[in-house]
């Protein structure tokens, strides 16, 4: 009976009963500017279909009408513009959007209508633009390259980004579990029961909004309950353990490198915009598993004729899906294309709600079970026999019908008026996440589609991922599943259970991708394999007599594969098309790379929270409120605030600077340096390690001794610098910049991890453990004499270089004798929690000597007075040891990271950029950094570069400009007078020096 008569008029294609629709929650949608009606329930469109809305969309190079093909994540036309605002989301496909109240969506690639789509001539010049075309054109004149790529910029592309603010919120979480099952279809559902059932800590992950797959899609009975009451069955068991996650809504669009697996979760996109507020729209998960199931189930695939791309052509899986699932019936006059009896069940469908149906089969006619069900069920079936041309203009009308025998198009057979065309050429596996994980698919021949091979990892594809598409199959599929990952796991397994369902004979597949006479491709109606990219068949032959013969380059070449959906419906039809022209087999041909993701995930979810301010963390002393109390100005140093300088009334940068460095050179200064990143280091093998990390030797640094350290990177270029020190025979403790420390300790866990895990060591970071005071000035040594009675500060007894432990107001303190400033210089280290106590206290004790708080300015200051490098500011990635004129500290006894490439003709070459002072010959001069150094001067831009200055500043010790730089064959140089171009066109001449501007005996570090 047809279910259609008694539907309201606005939802003309609703039937009147089924479906897991809510009919009792009626929803109001905008698409195109129209209003329509849905309900609870709907998919965008499920409800689209509902409303006979089938042309949706306009394709990206030819703009030819299209419509929607399928009802999941393969969708490759039906994309929309959903929403507006900072709320807009660009590229969304319409079957995998919920319907919600007030929902809005426009279609996308067509201007100024959908209707009326200007860009729709380019249909007029189709034989002018193939495949590559973009790549054969040649624009003219110049002068008009601009406005050329304006227009193709506009032309091209999908969707508009946003412009606005996303509103909207996102969260990470990470979690591990026994069992990972990816797909919530009868596969799934069987492995995690069955998961469950043996203790097993289960996360079952599945995009849709309810559990159950395939089995919401058809009639089929499962222990003799209809597959939807078997679903909630298993469903409300399997929620019931307390050791089960079930994530709806969520893809596994990812699988890492030791079974890590993620999963973005749509929290709240199904709900109305006014009721979002507040709740996190989605989840990232990072779930490591100790076994993984895919149970992702298959693609239905089309097959390749003439107009196979007009709306109302659709597959037959999802034509089932619309009329179980939604309670749509897509047509009422369907002709059915198949190469497999799967597509039979679709006929009874449209057939038992009331549509003329005629099934077009290439195969003889036999005697399977659906095959005979349809006949006796008054389904028109025409065998040996394929569609090879539709027609229409915004709508298929009609088909054309041949004969076909052993693979050979015949004769003309038959028109067959429609108004639905379900096509179906078999199944493809959705190997995706399996071919992530790093396991190579095999061809299977029989079932003419790519299969799982050996797994890579701990992991088992199940049921119609696994190739196996009978419902009886995945339920078997799925429990021996997860018995191997129970097991695998270090659990019992539960036993297995015995569901029964229905045998069903079936006729095997006839393979099939493009119909028609192989001679006349691309001289008759466009055959299309990727709909979305408008990839045809005659693409591929030209890309193949154009010499790309492998599938990369042929998907490069045709852009077959590209966009949203990835290839997901076109892929194997391409390179089963590619492989038949190349004279090859499918598996000589070869398939594309699968990579992440398998789906589109917005940038917000890879974001999280880490936006705006957020973006990176603001770390902060302990010591920092004392700094905003004495006004202090702040710099980001890496993702720290540090105090740059402590203005004093009307004082600019350059008057509190002088004023500190004074301080710091002629009574006692104080610095917050807490935020040099710690490295903790122990273990037996601690000594070699640092031997392998630092280019000088460190077998023979006594306990309590200090040394500084240069670290390269595999080119031999400096990566890092500090002092380490050694506090055991196994133990030690290693400084490094600011702005290294998280560098360098992923650097050091990254050679342990990959290269030396033979090694005993272990690595903590302590940078926030302790806070840190450098103490500088000629009075440093009696400022902390007043506070530190335990510790004899004596030359004889505390030297430079070395460091002594004791405590200040009961406080354990580490004191190390280094210096930064060539000064007098003690680094006080005591526990963060501490840290402002003991700051204090030293402040207190410095009052009779004027102790004066000095910031990172100051500090760079008294360091370049006396040579001291900064990495990342005098050197560039580019600069070795030798270039620094720091030679003496590569070791030639040891190896160590990098010193092999320190022998390379480049890096050991002559005329390489060396670091060297600049004295500009206006003292009151301070050189730009960065200015470009000639050897004379010039005013022609192409003036020879010899170098470039990396730091500069104005020396209150020396009354006078001070530069580092480096310059070509710079160490060679000493004397010779060089030019500096600055921004405004002047040159200004300097002389270069010796690094070393202040005290350059060393003399004051050791005053008594």
């Amino acid at each position: 009976m047809n279910q259609l008569k008694s539907q309201p008029t606005n939802q003309t294609h609703r039937l009147a009963g089924g479906g897991r629709i809510d009919r009792a929650v009626p929803l109001t949608f905008i698409f195109n500017g129209k209003s329509y009606q849905g309900y609870q329930g709907d998919t965008l469109a499920s409800a689209l279909l509902a409303n006979g809305v089938h042309f949706v969309a306009r394709s990206w190079k030819y703009h030819r009408p299209r419509g929607i093909v399928t009802a999941g994540v393969e969708e490759p036309n039906a994309l929309v513009q959903l929403e507006s605002g900072g709320f807009t989301v660009p590229n969304a496909r319409a079957t995998e959007i919920e319907l919600y109240q007030g929902l809005s969506a426009t279609s996308v690639n067509a201007s100024p209508s959908i209707e009326n789509d200007r860009m729709a001539i380019n249909q007029l010049f189709a034989r002018f633009i193939p495949a590559g075309f973009y790549y054969k054109t040649f624009k003219w004149p110049r002068s008009w390259w601009g406005k050329y790529e304006e227009v193709i910029r506009e032309a091209a592309g999908f969707g508009k980004a946003p412009t606005e603010l996303d509103p909207d919120r996102y969260e990470k979480t990470y979690a591990h579990c026994d069992v990972l099952v990816a797909g919530a279809g009868p596969a799934g559902l069987a492995a995690a029961w069955v998961a469950a059932q043996s203790g097993a800590r289960v996360v079952l992950v599945d995009d849709q909004s309810e559990p159950g797959g395939s089995l919401l899609s058809g009639p089929a009975l499962i222990d003799g309950l209809p597959a939807a009451a078997w679903v909630a069955k298993i469903s409300a068991e399997l929620r019931a353990f307390p050791e089960v996650t079930i994530l709806s809504r969520s893809t596994a669009f990812g699988y890492q490198d030791h079974n890590l697996v993620t999963v973005t979760q749509r929290l709240s996109e199904h709900l109305p915009l006014a009721q979002r507020g507040g709740k996190v729209r989605e989840r990232l998960w990072k779930v490591r598993a100790k076994h993984v199931i895919l149970a992702t189930g298959a693609h239905e695939r089309p097959i390749v004729f003439g107009n196979n791309d007009l709306p109302g052509i659709m597959l037959v899986s999802a034509v089932s899906t619309y009329i179980h699932r939604y309670g749509v019936l897509p047509g009422r006059q369907a002709v059915i294309f198949a190469n497999n009896d799967d597509a039979y069940q679709t006929a009874l469908d449209l057939k038992g709600n009331g549509a003329q149906v005629t099934v077009v089969d290439p195969r003889p006619a036999g005697n399977s079970s659906l095959p005979a069900a349809a006949k006796r069920q008054g389904v028109s079936i025409i065998n040996d026999a394929v569609v090879v041309t539709a027609h229409g203009s915004r709508h298929v009308k009609k088909v054309e019908v041949s004969g076909h025998r052993d693979g050979v198009p015949g004769q003309f057979i038959t028109s067959l008026a429609c108004d639905l065309l379900c096509v179906s050429g078999g199944w493809n596996p959705v190997i995706h996440l399996f071919a992530q994980s790093g396991g190579k698919a095999h061809w299977n021949n029989e079932k003419a589609c790519f299969v799982p091979g050996s797994a890579m990892q701990k992991e088992t594809s199940a049921g119609a991922a696994n190739g196996d598409f009978s419902l009886a199959g995945a339920l078997r599929d799925g429990a021996l599943a997860a018995q191997q990952a129970v097991e695998s796991a270090g659990l019992k397994a539960a036993a297995l259970p015995n569901w029964k369902v229905a045998e069903l004979s079936e006729a095997p597949l006839m393979p099939m991708w493009l119909v028609g006479d192989r001679k006349q491709v691309g001289r008759g109606p466009k055959q299309f394999v990727d709909y979305q990219n408008d990839v045809s068949a005659a693409d591929i032959y030209l890309a193949a007599r154009e010499g790309y013969h492998s599938v990369e380059h042929v998907k490069r070449y045709t852009a077959l594969g590209f966009g949203t959906d990835q290839g997901k419906l076109g892929n194997i039809n391409g390179m089963a098309i590619l492989a038949e022209v190349l004279g090859k087999s499918i598996p000589q041909t070869g398939t594309t790379t699968f990579r992440p993701n398998y789906t589109p995930v917005t940038f917000g979810t890879v974001a999280g929270r880490e936006l705006g301010e957020f973006l990176t963390p603001i770390r902060k002393t302990c010591i920092h409120p004392w700094h905003i109390e004495q006004g202090a100005l702040f710099e980001d140093v890496g993702n720290w605030k540090r105090p740059w300088y402590y203005p004093r009334g009307k004082e600019d940068l350059h008057a509190a600077v002088a004023r500190e460095c004074l301080a710091a050179r002629n009574s006692v200064g104080i610095l917050d340096a807490s935020t040099l990143g710690k490295i903790d280091v122990q273990g037996p093998d601690a000594v070699t390690l640092l031997n392998w990390m630092y280019t000088n030797p460190w077998n023979k640094l006594e306990v309590g001794k200090c040394r500084y350290g240069l670290m390269l990177d595999e080119n031999g270029m400096v990566f890092d610098d500090g002092v380490t020190v050694r506090l055991g025979e196994q133990h030690f403790l290693m400084s490094t910049t600011t702005g290294g420390a998280a560098r360098v300790l992923d650097w050091m866990e990254r050679w342990l991890q990959t290269e030396w895990p033979h090694l005993k060591v272990n690595l903590t970071s302590v940078t926030d453990h302790f806070a840190t005071f450098a103490v500088v000035g000629p009075n440093a040594r009696r400022v902390l004499q007043k506070v530190c009675k335990d510790i004899d500060f004596s030359n004889e007894k505390f030297p430079f270089m070395s460091f002594r432990e004791g405590s200040i107001n009961s406080v354990f303190t580490r004191i190390m004798r280094i210096s930064f400033s060539g000064e007098l210089s003690y680094e006080v280290n005591v526990p963060a929690n501490m840290g402002r106590a003991i700051w204090d206290a030293i402040i207190e004790a410095g009052k009779e000597f004027d102790i004066t708080p000095y910031g990172t300015e100051t500090m760079h200051v008294l360091r370049a007075e006396k040579g001291y490098i900064i990495v990342g500011q005098d050197t560039d990635g580019s600069v070795t040891p030798f270039d620094l004129g720091m030679g003496g500290l590569v070791a030639k006894s040891k190896d160590f990271l990098g010193k092999r490439s320190l022998a390379r003709s480049d890096t050991a070459g002559e005329n390489r950029k060396q670091l060297v002072g600049l004295l500009s010959a206006d003292k009151d001069f301070v050189l730009p950094e960065g200015s470009q150094i000639l050897a004379e001067p010039s005013n022609e831009a192409t003036g020879s570069m010899i170098g470039h200055v990396t730091s500069s500043y104005f020396s209150p010790i020396l009354q006078r400009s001070i530069a580092f730089a480096l310059i070509k064959g710079g160490l060679g140089k000493m004397g010779q007078e060089v030019s500096i171009s600055l921004e405004n066109g002047r040159n200004i001449a300097a002389k270069i020096s010796s690094l070393v501007f202040y005290d350059a005996e060393g003399v004051r570090q050791h005053v008594e």
